[in-house]
């Protein structure tokens, strides 16, 4: 895909982006304010843009005169990049660069992380855990009379050296007649032990050569939703993807929720029967989607955390909401996929990855897996942030992992406003710092209806770097705008008028929204505090931070840091992996040495209680406040914010 140069006059501020992007969001990125309340969607009117140079998709509405037309404004929200431009925002919008410069961090999002296939090859961990072997066999006769089993076995030897075999009893059943339909010309599908020494299990047998078509499938089984991938084992690419919303939401929201659905009468087999029904729903779609027969698919790899494991698995997870909070197990045996209810042929076993404890689930194991941090030697902090947040610290050496209840506001959760990451959720912003308008983005481009996660952090950031908010999360009420008003006893800013959203309501953020982002910020990140003071370090002796699940992909880091929620730090040391329990799962359709690896980093790896570690309260009181109590801990933002107040004295 080409890409362009889009130059913002007068600030002289460029970005590069592909073509088609969104003008508006071009600014965005390249850090200019354009007034835009509407979240993209063209009501508003209030991000006319003139195009001096260059060339644009849209743009003109009934919101633009022909006059205004004819000398180049547009809608930035409207138009579409489709070569390099130069672009000028008018006098209404314009604010000195020099102050944009001087007041608002700098745009930043998280690298983006995912397999090297080549690497794998490269460093000799591409050891698939499951390969296809063809054959062409002689036929039975009067001097050759060995089982077809052993006739198997046997050529498996002398043609590939495959030794120490053992054939399953479906294929037992599969070979008599097989054998012959397919004139003794066959593929034999293996499946590799776990570890060194042991026997590979023949698990499935096919006519002719099918060397060439060899799939696994990876399963995340998250709390809300469940994603799948349809791995090609060969090439290491994704064959096709999906996800459905987990269908236990009906029984419950959260996972405490559903471990007291799960003790009533017929509890457990519901939610077993729904979340199986979810996962085949997913490997059906994504079957059909790629065309790939049933035949074809040698394996499937879940994880989720501890409770969604042991309802998938249909096991009571009663005691894991009770003191001292022990799971039914943590490691689990290769199962027969058919034998729990997944529509996939009886040859292929799912891998369960396993868990740490009760609230370290299979999910952040195979996240730490797929990221590669039992393979380095850097330090590093790995962040899974939701309504809870598993912390892990660790290197190949040595591991320590915690989990803590960070609430529902990263997630839109607990505001009056709040929603998903769904279409006309504002998920970004910025604000003119004089007359305090906004410029909102919403996802899709729609009016907005909401305020998700990733947008909350970047407001509540803006407002206390320019001062609109105290670093308790309260309003400067005295600030000349209409915005910032007061309504039922409490303070809130108006984001969009009724007339520009999708809910015929002023979407507004007021003050319990905030506290409830600074209670969910505080609990992570006294929580990492806490288990780092655990093992001897400091936020300083930290390498690398590696963020995972939805979450992480939209929010901006210079943001997360200005809040308190990340510690502040260089953003490139920063590595995001999206679901990283898919991650571990496809790592694993690929490579058997991480199947290898994964029990003895769960052995490695110790887990805290928070709740029963003193200084963890005393982190989190200091925590509840915008960084920090210790501003000190964040000096960048200090010295942005020490400036802020020496040029509004001048």
């Amino acid at each position: 895909m080409s890409e362009y140069r889009v130059v913002f006059q007068p600030h002289n501020k460029s970005v590069i982006v592909a073509e088609g992007e969104n003008l508006l969001r071009a600014a965005m990125e390249a850090g200019v304010h354009v007034n835009a309340s509407c979240g993209g969607a063209g009501v508003c009117g209030k991000c006319r843009v003139i195009v001096e140079a260059g060339s644009i998709e849209g743009g003109v509405t009934d919101k633009l005169s022909p006059g205004d037309v004819g000398k180049g404004y547009r809608l930035a929200c409207q138009s579409a990049v489709h070569s390099d431009l130069t672009v000028r925002i008018p006098v209404e919008s314009e604010v000195d660069a020099s102050v944009l410069n001087k007041l608002a961090t700098p745009r930043k999002t998280a690298r983006i992380h995912d397999v090297d296939f080549e690497s794998l090859k490269d460093q000799g961990l591409f050891i698939p855990p499951v390969e296809k072997r063809y054959l062409e066999l002689p036929p039975p006769s009067d001097s050759d009379r060995l089982p077809d089993v052993t006739r198997l076995i046997s050529y498996l030897k002398a043609q590939h050296n495959e030794h120490r075999l053992v054939a399953r009893l479906p294929v037992i059943r599969k070979i008599p007649d097989l054998l012959r339909s397919s004139g003794f010309k066959v593929t034999a599908t293996l499946a590799r032990p776990v570890l060194p020494g042991r026997k590979s299990h023949i698990i499935n047998v096919e006519a002719g050569d099918t060397t060439g078509r060899n799939f696994a499938i990876a399963v995340d089984i998250g709390t809300t939703t469940v994603y799948g991938q349809l791995i090609d084992v060969i090439s290491g690419e994704v064959a096709a993807q999906h996800g459905e919303f987990n269908a236990q939401i009906s029984y419950g929201e959260d996972v405490l929720s559903r471990i007291v659905y799960a003790e009533k009468p017929g509890g457990l087999e519901k939610l077993h029967q729904v979340v199986v029904g979810t996962i085949n729903t997913i490997i059906r779609k994504i079957v059909r989607d790629s065309g790939v027969s049933l035949d074809e698919i040698s394996s499937i790899t879940l994880a989720g955390n501890t409770t969604m494991t042991q309802l998938f698995l249909k096991i009571n997870p009663r005691y894991i909401r009770y003191a001292p909070y022990v799971p039914a197990a943590t490691l689990y045996p290769p199962i027969t996929a058919s034998n729990i209810g997944l529509e996939l042929g009886d040859h292929v076993s799912a891998l369960v990855y396993p868990a740490i404890s009760s609230y370290v689930g299979g999910d952040i194991v195979a996240g730490v897996m797929g990221a590669g941090l039992y393979r380095t030697e850097d330090v590093t902090l790995y962040l899974d942030i939701g309504t809870n947040a598993e912390i892990v610290v660790g290197n190949k050496d040595w591991f320590a992992c915690a989990a803590c209840s960070a609430g529902p506001a990263f997630e839109g959760g607990g505001l009056q406003f709040g929603m998903r990451a769904a279409k006309g959720a504002i998920e970004d912003f910025s604000i003119d710092p004089v007359t305090l308008e906004p410029m909102l983005i919403t996802v899709g481009n729609a009016r907005p209806k909401g305020i998700c996660g990733s947008g909350l952090i970047t407001i509540v950031a803006t407002f206390l770097e320019l001062g609109i908010i105290d670093n308790r999360g309260k309003y400067h009420t005295d600030l000349a705008s209409k915005r910032i008003r007061q309504n039922d006893g409490v303070w809130e800013y108006v984001l969009a008028w009724a007339e520009e959203t999708q809910i015929d309501r002023d979407i507004t953020l007021n003050e319990n929204d905030i506290d409830n982002l600074i209670r969910a910020k505080g609990a992570i990140f006294s929580g990492y505090q806490t288990l780092l003071e655990e093992v001897g370090l400091t936020l300083d002796n930290i390498d690398k931070i590696v963020l995972a699940g939805g979450f992480g992909s939209f929010v901006d880091l210079e943001k997360a840091m200005v809040i308190g929620l990340l510690p502040e730090t260089d953003p490139e040391k920063i590595t995001f992996i999206g679901n990283g329990s898919l991650l571990g799962c496809r790592m694993s359709a690929l490579t058997n040495r991480l199947r290898r690896d994964v029990v003895e980093v769960t052995r490695k790896m110790t887990s805290f209680e928070l709740s029963d570690t003193p200084s963890y309260m005393d982190h989190y009181v200091a925590s509840l406040f915008l960084p920090h109590t210790d501003i000190d801990l964040f000096p960048r933002l200090k010295g942005r914010m020490d400036a802020r107040r020496g040029s509004s004295q001048v």
